[in-house]
């Protein structure tokens, strides 16, 4: 062992208690730098004890037992499929598989049972079983099958999460007569760090650990901590190491045997944290320290592991899990929020890096998690007919209670005097959670009231989708029907000057200020036939705003005339173009677009046709598309363009969230998307796009088709203060698989603004009043 590490072993062991204790607790909090996220995690879990049969004989364990205990050597696919279904119908995203090492080189009855089945070996039985359990529940399979080879660990990436195999100690001492793991081959230490090994040159995201008081020294403890650091190193696949303490139990040769000190095992779980990669999470188990959980926070945990709604821990079945709302409650007094978290850690998940997912489990990773890799908190999704999980009550679903970090509020301070954020300050806002969301939220409801009052404003409007024939192939998009793409709703159409003409008509009729144009990018259409489309809606309805083209559409026209963006404006603004919808946006981030829509404008195209908009006098909106595969920085930077631009320009007249909805877009259904964001997402883009634009941008809308009328009223206590439209006749949002209409009445806005306790408001599409016809509200 290298000199360092000796001296190291030493100054863990000699420093005094409290201050390796302080050290953790700094090292943890700063692992993601000083805006970094607070919190800690778990896994919702199911428990599959697929077999307690082993060809080890580990003397403290009572989970591994003989064949002639059991009714049959392996669980059936049957029980292990009951299990899951009852462990995702409670809300588990991971499944465990659990089981002895390799028993069927020890039991003639085990080699007997899974011959018969057509298996060789447990392991490809386990397989067999973790993919029944993802196939049909959508849990992730996370295996714990004891040592496993290279090979092994390639078979399970296309149905294992993640993989787990205790280090337990790199004691040779530990085989010997007499000792804890005499009699057990696979527990020794080259043997279990080969397979170790094994599994980062696989890429498995790995769970490993030691075990405390097994009959190891001090110094071991912390060379087993300190070889499990190499092996990160060397392949960068350790998610979690787990510090666990030996619990004897009755009826093993070691059930008399003296359990680790209080303090010799939070010395350990501190040298954890000092010893470890910061990427790599230190857990310790609640189940087996439920009298000391805020001791182990402040000892440098940030993880607790699996825990069952629905199964025991089956290798410690004497220690029941903690209920959830009590460690969340001992976490939240901490300042640490607790976060559900998947078997597969985020800096897995939320990466540009594929090589850790295989291909054929990707899917399943993105339906069930959130846009930091995180666990998705409810099963909401944008357009869905269920309530969503708030009220502008409570618009993060409950008050929650607990201390604020101070950088936080440093934070939302820097931006009520109006200043710019930073990218990283940004991604902290939408990182927040439980009592510090909960600051993120009040504090962009206040910074509303500044900028607009408690009114509620809202546009009567009509949408006229004049074609759904697009010529662009972007992978979000259910509306366009074309050749590529077929439609799953509705068939190709292109309407003629005559038609839009008599549905502005219907639309005035109806008490319409304002009609909204928009389609796709249709093969056959030019600038012209743009400028004629808003000629026929002004020669039909003089009065009327016209709001229509989004940038890619104004591009289209510009480039089949052979003028300039800027020259093509001014005739649309001539011919009475009143404003430009900001749609087409997306994310504004070069990365992200080369993946979702490659073929449509860049950052900077779209950028410079809105500018060139508010340069010669036409407004525009301000949009974003969230929910799929972009991540918070990639929010950020997209807030902060939108932000620069209006402080150029001062063109922009509101920004308006547009979260995924995801049914029927086509990269969704072959598994290549997320399920738009979670209903915590979809709040906490509203709030901080408040706190962000604040003093640019005064005008926050909510999209009421996606997120439902009471998912609109709830976000009015976050930020917002503009309803949209009632929006005859909407199509793009009903074409991806929304359920909440195409319109709604002025009645049902009321409604939803009453919800929230604030007056409504009708507005032009400029934000000037509109005097209310007193039939339309009654």
């Amino acid at each position: 062992m290298a000199l360092a590490d000796r001296e190291l072993i030493a100054r863990v062991l000699d420093t005094p208690l409290n201050n390796l204790l302080a050290e953790a607790r700094s090292r943890r909090d700063q692992r993601n730098g000083p805006l970094g996220p607070q919190r800690m995690t778990y896994s919702p879990k199911v428990f599959i004890p697929l077999t307690r049969l082993c060809t080890d004989v580990c003397h403290y364990c009572t989970f591994a037992t003989t064949p002639s205990r059991l009714h049959a050597p392996y669980l059936t696919p049957e029980e292990v499929l009951q299990i899951a279904r009852d462990g995702a119908a409670a809300g588990c995203k991971e499944a465990l598989f659990t089981l002895g090492d390799a028993p069927e080189r020890r039991y003639a009855a085990a080699r007997e049972w899974l011959a018969e089945r057509g298996f060789e070996r447990t392991i490809d039985y386990v397989r067999h079983c973790a993919e029944l359990v993802l196939k049909e529940t959508g849990l992730l399979p996370h295996v714990n099958a004891g040592v496993l080879t290279e090979d092994d660990y390639h078979m399970l990436r296309p149905v294992a999460a993640s993989c787990g195999l205790m280090l337990e100690s790199t004691s040779e001492r530990l085989l010997e007569k007499g000792q804890s793991h005499h009699g057990s081959p696979d527990k020794v230490p080259a043997v279990r760090l080969a397979s170790l090994e094994a599994a980062g040159c696989a890429k498995v995201p790995m769970t490993s650990g030691i075990l405390i008081g097994i009959g190891e020294t001090a110094e071991e403890r912390i060379e087993s901590l300190i070889a499990l650091r190499d092996v990160h190193l060397a392949h960068g696949h350790l998610q979690e190491v787990i510090v666990q303490n030996f619990c004897p139990k009755p009826g093993t040769k070691m059930a008399e045997a003296p359990e680790a000190t209080e303090q010799d095992f939070l010395r350990v779980v501190a040298a954890a944290r000092i010893i470890l990669p910061d990427e790599v999470s230190v857990q310790a188990p609640p189940n087996l320290n439920d009298e000391r959980l805020v001791e182990l926070i402040d000892a440098g945990i940030d993880d607790w592991g699996g825990i069952s709604p629905v199964t025991v821990d089956h290798v410690n079945p004497e220690a029941p899990w903690p209920e959830i709302e009590r460690l969340e409650a001992i976490c939240a007094a901490a300042g640490r929020p607790l976060v559900e978290r998947l078997t597969i850690y985020p800096r897995f998940v939320a990466t540009d890096d594929r090589s850790w997912i295989d291909a054929k489990l990707h899917p399943a990773v993105l339906k069930l998690s959130d846009a930091e890799g995180l666990a998705r908190d409810s099963r909401w999704s944008p357009g869905v007919s269920d309530h969503p999980p708030a009220s502008p009550a409570l618009p993060l679903g409950r008050r929650y209670d607990g201390p604020t970090a101070p950088a936080l509020h440093r934070i939302l301070d820097k931006a009520a005097g109006g200043n710019e954020l930073s990218v990283d300050e940004i991604v902290a806002l939408f990182a927040t959670r439980g009592a510090q969301a909960q600051a993120v939220v009040e504090a962009a409801d206040d910074l509303r009231k500044q900028a607009k009052g408690e009114t509620v404003t809202y546009v009567v409007n009509r949408n006229i989708n004049y074609t759904n024939i697009c010529t662009h192939t972007c992978s979000f998009c259910a509306f366009s029907k074309t050749s590529s793409k077929a439609g799953f709703r509705d068939k190709p159409y292109d309407l003629d000057l005559s038609e839009i003409a008599d549905r502005a008509r219907e639309a005035v009729a109806k008490g319409a200020t304002e009609v909204c144009l928009q389609g796709g990018i249709h093969p056959r259409y030019t600038g012209d036939t743009y400028a004629s489309i808003v000629k026929a809606v002004k020669d039909a309805c003089p009065d009327l705003h016209v709001h229509a083209f989004s940038p890619l559409e104004v591009t289209q026209g510009a480039q089949t005339l052979g003028v300039s963006v800027s020259d093509y404006l001014k005739r649309l603004k001539d011919a009475g173009l009143g404003s430009l919808p900001g749609t087409a946006a997306e994310i504004l981030h070069d990365d992200i677009r080369q993946q979702i829509c490659p073929d449509k404008l860049t950052t900077r195209q779209w950028l410079d046709v809105v500018r060139d908009a508010h340069l010669v006098g036409l407004p525009t909106t301000s949009t974003i598309m969230y929910g799929h595969l972009e991540r918070t920085e990639h929010w950020a930077a997209h807030l902060l363009e939108l932000r620069r631009l209006q402080s150029e320009t001062g063109g922009f007249t509101e920004f308006v969230p547009l979260p995924l909805v995801h049914m029927e877009a086509p990269f969704y259904r072959k598994g290549q998307s997320r399920k738009g964001p979670t209903w915590r997402e979809a709040l906490m883009m509203h709030a901080v796009a408040r706190i962000v634009l604040f003093r640019q941008i005064d005008s926050i809308q909510c999209s009421w088709v996606k997120l439902g009328v009471d998912g609109a009223s709830a976000v009015l206590a976050a930020g917002a203060n503009d309803l949209g439209g009632v929006l005859m006749n909407e199509s793009i949002s009903r074409a991806a698989g929304a359920s909440h209409g195409q319109e709604l009445t002025v009645k049902q806005l009321l409604d939803a603004a009453s919800a929230a306790g604030r007056p409504l408001k009708q507005r032009t599409t400029l934000y000037k009043d509109v005097v209310s016809r007193e039939s339309e509200v009654a």
